[in-house]
């Protein structure tokens, strides 16, 4: 009866191991996404103010052409 407790207890302690394993990764893959997604942000919001300032310029020019109506 002990043997069989043990050999359970061992492939408990083997599933127990797998899962921590399994863990890990999903854990440094959880922080490669989210170092992802900080980068995507922060490139977004550097477009944003790149199309913001081409906007303006574009105006600008146009004013200068005449080209809009006031």
């Amino acid at each position: 009866m002990t043997d069989v407790v043990l050999e359970h207890l061992k492939a408990i302690r083997t599933k127990l191991d797998d899962h921590g394993e399994r863990l890990s990764r999903i854990e440094t893959r959880l922080s490669s996404i989210e170092q992802t997604i900080g980068s995507l942000y922060a490139l977004s919001g550097s477009d944003r103010e790149a199309a913001h300032s081409l906007t303006r310029r574009i105006e600008r020019i146009e004013q200068r052409l005449e080209l809009i109506d006031r």
